[in-house]
């Protein structure tokens, strides 16, 4: 980092408080009495369940348990995550996707109409679309042109109503990792919350900020089950934070918002860790070798280097070669419209043999 953003950071941080967890939560959020779910008004198993207005005799599938609410903290499924992220069971935060994390975030720390946003483009879009839901205002700090932070115009987005700043690392839909020095600048000097979306980490060079949860009060994680763990469809985004963080969060969520089935899925899912890593091995064996199939096409002008489990591709015309492969019955993103990303097409790793129909299709194309 240069030492005209270091000191542009600690001018800009000189002029407000340090970091704080009450100072930075709407007011309303910490009056907030939350609602209390039949679920947690006691502690341990009972027998006969009378407290819910749940159906009684059950439900019409063959698991039983349906007719009754799901944990409302999710205590199992936190458990088992603890023992594998190593972060205690009252750091993590499960949400119906990281998108509902995102949301909670603007809705308990970001005044409407009052506070703002820093986000990095090109980046994932549901920060901005959350932003505008919330009646937040998104400050956008465009990415280097290596797709790295821009910590000096960064530091000159911020004012007294910046509550977050959001970082993908690895990013979408560029795929590289975040400088780490960078993120801990701002992680050390930002009085808000540094929001780090690790959706891609499993496929990542470079390690989890999970381990530095004890180190950075205003640190939260974004992690999913939706990538490399193989369960989109089951929508469960975890948050990793410290504990003040995470009680916020709870207090604002809806009080079952995590279903029964998901949970249930999801911990066994947890139990197969070394299939997933075997999966991850193969995805990145993948990915070098589709890079390497594809880089001499005459119409591939470049293939960004890649953290994830997609490539991005610049290209001498994304929307010709795009409607190409949908003709075809092969989906692929255009993201030429993104900042940045002109001419781009954003490329998913799949098996080896929807891999080969891929390479196969763009040898036609003329």
């Amino acid at each position: 980092m240069s030492k005209i953003a270091t000191l542009a950071l600690a001018m800009t941080i000189r002029k407000q408080h340090m970091f704080s967890i009450n100072k930075i939560t709407r007011k309303n959020i910490l009056n907030l009495t939350p609602y209390s779910s039949a679920r947690d008004e006691f502690t341990g198993e009972a027998s006969v369940y009378l407290d819910a207005n749940e159906n009684a005799y059950g439900s019409p599938l063959e698991q039983q348990q349906y007719n009754r609410y799901p944990d409302p903290l999710q205590y199992k499924v936190k458990k088992r995550l603890s023992e594998i992220k190593g972060v205690p069971v009252r750091n993590i935060f499960l949400g119906n996707g990281s998108d509902e994390a995102i949301d909670i975030l603007f809705r308990s720390f970001c005044n409407p109409a009052v506070d703002n946003v820093i986000i990095v483009p090109p980046t994932y879009g549901m920060y901005e679309v959350s932003a505008n839901i919330n009646d937040v205002e998104a400050r956008k700090v465009n990415l280097t042109e290596e797709y790295q932070l821009n910590l000096e115009s960064i530091a000159e987005a911020i004012d007294e109503h910046t509550k977050l700043i959001f970082i993908c690392s690895p990013n979408n839909p560029t795929g590289n990792s975040i400088n780490r020095d960078d993120i801990e600048t701002l992680l050390a000097n930002f009085n808000g919350l540094i929001v780090i979306d690790e959706a891609y980490i499993n496929f990542s060079r470079q390690k989890t900020f999970i381990q530095e949860l004890t180190e950075y009060a205003n640190l939260v994680v974004l992690q999913t089950l939706s990538k490399a763990w193989g369960l989109a469809g089951l929508r469960v985004g975890m948050a990793f934070a410290s504990e003040e963080i995470i009680e916020i969060m709870n207090k604002v969520k809806p009080p079952y918002n995590i279903n029964e089935a998901s949970q249930e899925l999801a911990l066994k899912a947890l139990e197969n860790v070394a299939q997933v890593n075997g999966w991850i091995k193969e995805i990145l064996e993948q990915r070098d070798k589709l890079v390497l199939s594809i880089k001499d096409f005459d119409f591939v002008l470049d293939i960004y280097p890649s953290d994830a489990n997609f490539i991005l591709v610049k290209t001498t015309g994304p929307k010709p070669i795009y409607d190409f492969l949908v003709e075809k019955g092969i989906i692929v993103r255009d993201r030429s419209k993104v900042e940045l990303c002109e001419g781009c097409l954003r490329i998913t790793v799949g098996t080896p043999a929807e891999n080969e129909v891929l390479i196969k299709t763009l040898q036609q194309y003329k």
